[in-house]
């Protein structure tokens, strides 16, 4: 009997001591967090918005009886018109969404990215192009900035001598991401019950009491329901904004490669002995990615910037549960043979989770699925700092008043 009285001492005082390191960790961070949570809860859906704020650019209308225009009769035509050299065409699998073709201006143009014209794949007429500005893409833009950078990168004037005002705020939401991941963590310790048969418990909502009770379960429960997808973005939040994390987690993983190591080479085409050859079709380069990639999906296609230059072509799956990785096809530009496949599932594990740390941050990794479950993980986080603080203070009151009962800092059996 007293063995069981000191392993209830030792375990109150070790919960005492998480309790109260997750207290500071919330306190310390929780306006940043809030900020963060919320702009990055807004903005998993930053392409679906921002698609239905100019529907034109995006969705067409398909003909009755008639098919799309192959690429290659557009190609020209884009070339003329724009007066620049395409650099890269994105052709869907949806029949009812547009050709994008991405051109480059000049060298020495401000515009290094290049500018994407949306083309209806029916009569070829250029609907837009990405420069296009409305009031959703401008939003979506300052809540990328708020996730980012807390909207310092808008700011002219540096705040700290020295210090870019993006780097100052990539500083100080990597620290909070950091801290919050930490307040997850011990969060978990503490909302552990002392018998583990009465977990459940914990992932209760008792609907009918006080609100104060009420905001304590659901700071709780809905902590440990989403707990998963808060550390998944938790732990890869950080790498964003600082290079010694980014290089540990890639130590992690096996995948760090010193800046100075050196590059894989990327295969060449073979430039025939005909001068007067001309490149394939791009007909003949999908219908040579399809016979090594057999299933419907979306192409991107990357092309050759130079006589020796390769085509690559990576291809993704479609549908809500799809995975937003894709496989890489490289092509010889004059021959059309494949010169390397990199099939994403093929690879082995730790390369295939390092290379989608982004879509695994921004709930992107299968889809409409995880973005539904990335989204609904980001509003609890979001409500979290808000509902820790109300508990906080509740119990202040409470110690100011002493007799009154006083809500436990979880439910314990």
């Amino acid at each position: 009997m007293a063995k069981q009285i000191i392993a209830k001492s030792n375990w109150q005082k070790i919960r005492k001591l998480f309790n109260d390191i997750h207290l500071w960790l919330g306190l310390s961070s929780g306006l940043i967090v809030i900020a963060i949570c919320f702009s990055g809860t807004v903005y998993v859906y930053n392409t679906e918005l921002t698609e239905r704020a100019a529907p034109h650019l995006y969705k067409v209308k398909p003909l009755e009886g008639q098919q799309r225009i192959p690429v290659d009769s557009l190609f020209e035509k884009i070339r003329a018109n724009t007066g620049g050299t395409i650099t890269s065409i994105i052709i869907p699998a949806d029949l009812r969404r547009t050709y994008q073709f991405n051109v480059k201006t000049q060298a020495g143009s401000t515009n290094r990215g290049g500018t994407t014209y949306m083309v209806n794949p029916y009569n070829g007429d250029i609907v837009g192009n990405s420069k296009e500005k409305n009031g959703t893409k401008e939003f979506m833009s300052i809540m990328f900035s708020l996730h980012r950078w807390l909207m310092l990168d808008r700011i002219k004037s540096p705040i700290i001598k020295g210090k870019s005002n993006r780097e100052l705020g990539s500083i100080i939401t990597g620290t909070a991401t950091i801290i919050f991941t930490l307040g997850c963590i011990t969060g978990l310790i503490i909302w552990f019950p002392q018998k583990v048969r009465n977990w459940k418990q914990g992932l209760k909502i008792k609907w009918s009491a006080g609100w104060k009770r009420i905001n304590h379960d659901l700071h709780n429960s809905l902590a440990i329901y989403a707990l998963f997808f808060l550390l998944l973005m938790g732990l890869t939040g950080p790498q964003f904004s600082f290079e010694w994390y980014r290089s540990g987690l890639q130590k992690t993983l096996g995948t760090y490669k010193p800046k100075d190591a050196p590059k894989e080479k990327t295969p060449k085409s073979k430039i025939p002995t005909d001068t007067t050859a001309l490149s394939l079709s791009i007909s003949d380069y999908i219908n040579e990615t399809d016979s090594v990639l057999a299933y419907k999906g979306n192409y991107n296609i990357t092309m050759p910037v130079d006589p020796t230059a390769a085509v690559t072509i990576v291809k993704t799956k479609t549908g809500f549960f799809a995975p937003v990785a894709g496989d890489r096809i490289t092509l010889d530009q004059y021959s059309g043979n494949t010169l390397k496949v990199d099939i994403f599932k093929d690879r082995p594990f730790n390369e295939r989770l390092a290379g989608s740390i982004k879509a695994i941050h921004v709930g992107n990794v299968y889809g409409g699925f995880t973005k539904i479950l990335y989204f609904l993980a980001c509003l609890i986080a979001t409500s979290l700092p808000i509902t820790g603080t109300l508990i906080w203070l509740n119990k202040s009151k409470k110690r100011r008043r002493p007799g009154k009962s006083v809500i436990p800092e979880m439910v314990m059996a």
